[in-house]
């Protein structure tokens, strides 16, 4: 594997790519961690760090690791690129619905094209809205923040108001299409998918803080209870055990196999070979955690707001039975992606297409007769995948609950032993090494997972003419400025520090 890593600097349009997604993402990176100007993150971080492992910010806990912790740092970025992403959903189930956008979809390049056109006015519309939401909750804090008080922790917003709702909804606004069209560049010109490796990277950007709180654990100072080494390797091989168990479920396919029949046309003779359709385990993907997770949360906001509002107890009560931690709350969030798993399969797998496909193309399922039949065959079997996916997608979800409130780990920590961040950052990071090595694989060089093959096959010199060298340039360029931004961001805190 060492090999590989080595390997993929000695392709020039390779490691071009490579560089090139680099630099985008620590320019994303940057744009998480600036401030709105007239917003003093302070007081939002001291809070949150007051309610870290309770759950009680709920589903903004969910936002903010999405974000890569700009919520929390007030940043420019602060959206994300969540608004993309449901404006990309929106479209994507209204294709389903909308007749028009179904005829777009089918017209090949022009008609995505238009519905890329479509989701991106769909997204500053979104931004506009959650802008102007996230701002006017900022005002009051206590409304977003059940708990927050004013006068323990201070104002969040130090400007004028009115002006600061214009500006703030505008910088946010500017920094979700910076960070939509920084996802778009990398996907066109760099390595892997780029709104994927966004949402990974601001995963990713709270591993370092997580491991130092759990070097603190096991070496908490004299007379602090501290962990053994027996929990050390319970923690290993447990990380281990769910990143294993979400690579293999999904990489996991059921292989349905697939005959076609023999056609004379003219002297040459068609088809005859035997294929087979790859039917993944875990279709839907993360979508139902992610649909579960923010729909759970908003009635419990709701229901407790009201209560206290209104002074009614019983629906506070109510409110508690959907915290996390309770067994009402396992068991609506299990209901919830089971029921999301079957209706993103219902949506997105069409079994009278593949039916229909395979009988225009002379293909058929061995003791399956075409046409409903085999779309009846193809149903039964996505729907037992589909059981079987959204078991495995409930287990995930529920392990950093488990971890945090059974055997008292941290919130911090517990995020990666499981859940919607470890299931996005596992498969984006394979959707990535796939198409690595499929550019080694391409020039005959090793790659992750196979061995043996001849290094260096492939004419140097021809690789390399085909680079354009303007493109390494601009390259150069972006690394120049990125850093120089390093160099200066390095200085300055060195400055505050000392």
């Amino acid at each position: 594997m060492l090999s590989a890593f080595t390997n993929c600097l000695k392709i020039p349009d390779l490691r071009q790519k490579i560089l090139f997604t680099l630099g985008l993402l620590f320019v994303a990176r940057v744009g998480a961690n600036i401030p709105l100007p007239g917003l003093d993150p302070v007081p939002l971080q001291a809070f949150f760090e007051d309610q870290a492992g309770r759950g009680a910010t709920g589903v903004l806990d969910l936002y903010n690791m999405f974000t890569g912790g700009a919520l929390l740092m007030g940043a420019v970025c602060a959206l994300g690129i969540m608004p993309y992403i449901s404006a990309a959903i929106i479209f994507q189930l209204m294709t389903a619905v909308v007749p028009s956008l179904s005829r777009l979809q089918r017209e090949g390049d022009v008609g995505r094209q238009k519905i890329t056109q479509y989701t991106r006015y769909a997204t500053v519309g979104i931004c506009l809205v959650q802008g102007v939401l996230l701002i006017l909750a900022l005002e009051n804090p206590g409304r977003l923040f059940p708990g927050y008080n004013v006068e323990e922790y201070g104002q969040i917003i130090i400007i004028n108001r009115t002006w600061f709702l214009i500006t703030g909804t505008l910088f946010l606004t500017a920094g979700t299409i910076l960070l939509m069209w920084l996802g778009e560049q990398i996907t066109q010109k760099g390595v892997g998918n780029g709104i994927g490796l966004l949402i990974t990277v601001g995963i990713l950007a709270d591993l370092p803080g997580a491991a130092a709180q759990t070097y603190r654990l096991f070496f908490a100072p004299v007379g602090v209870e501290r962990l053994g080494a027996g929990q050390a390797i319970l923690m290993f091989g447990l990380l281990v055990g769910v990143i294993a168990a979400i690579v293999a479920v999904v990489q996991a396919q059921r292989k349905v196999p697939v005959h076609y029949a023999k056609r004379v046309v003219g002297r040459k003779v068609y088809g005859g070979q035997s294929s087979y359709l790859p039917l993944k385990v875990n279709y839907s993907g993360v979508m139902p955690v992610i649909f579960a997770s923010a729909i759970l949360m908003f009635p419990q906001q709701v229901l407790s707001q009201l209560g206290a509002a209104l002074d009614l107890r019983f629906l506070v009560d109510l409110a508690d039975y959907l915290m996390r931690g309770t067994v009402t709350y396992y068991a609506v969030m299990a209901g919830l992606i089971m029921g999301f798993s079957y209706f993103w399969v219902s949506i997105m797998f069409k079994p009278i297409q593949i039916a229909d496909d395979l009988k225009k193309y002379g293909g058929y399922i061995p003791g399956v007769r075409p046409g409903e039949p085999t779309a009846r065959y193809l149903d039964f079997i996505m729907t037992r995948l589909t059981l079987a996916g959204g078991i495995f997608l409930t287990i995930i979800a529920v392990m950093p609950d488990i971890a945090l409130f059974t055997y008292n780990v941290p919130g911090r920590i517990a995020m990666f032993f499981g859940g919607t961040g470890m299931l996005i950052a596992v498969g984006v990071v394979l959707q990535l090494m796939q198409q690595v090595e499929t550019h080694l694989l391409q020039r005959h060089y090793d790659g992750f997972l196979r061995k043996g093959r001849i290094r260096a096959r492939s004419n140097r010199k021809e690789s390399t003419r085909m680079v354009d060298t303007s493109e390494l340039k601009s390259v150069g360029i972006l690394w120049t400025v990125l850093g120089t931004l390093l160099v200066l961001g390095l200085v300055a805190w060195a400055l505050q520090q000392f």
